[in-house]
């Protein structure tokens, strides 16, 4: 199944691989990653597109605990 991920990470080395590294660990494949800065330059809003046959709240859960990671909401895609 194909989830779609939208988060606000803080700006900072290291979050983008965190995030994609925790995804991959918890058995998710990427499929589509794009992500934009956030007006005041702090933040990056991010679109992460996944497969997996787990439920997408473990990883919803995995990827809120990530210092970096202020805000993550999860939909399935149609």
């Amino acid at each position: 199944m194909r989830y779609q991920f939208e988060m606000t990470l803080r700006r900072a080395e290291g979050a983008l691989v965190r995030v994609l590294g925790t995804t991959e660990r918890r058995g998710f494949r990427p499929v589509s990653f794009e992500g934009d800065a956030h007006a005041d330059g702090d933040r990056w809003n991010l679109r992460m597109t996944v497969e997996g046959d787990r439920a997408a709240i473990a990883l919803q859960g995995q990827l809120a605990k990530l210092y970096d990671c202020l805000s993550v909401e999860v939909s399935p895609c149609r």
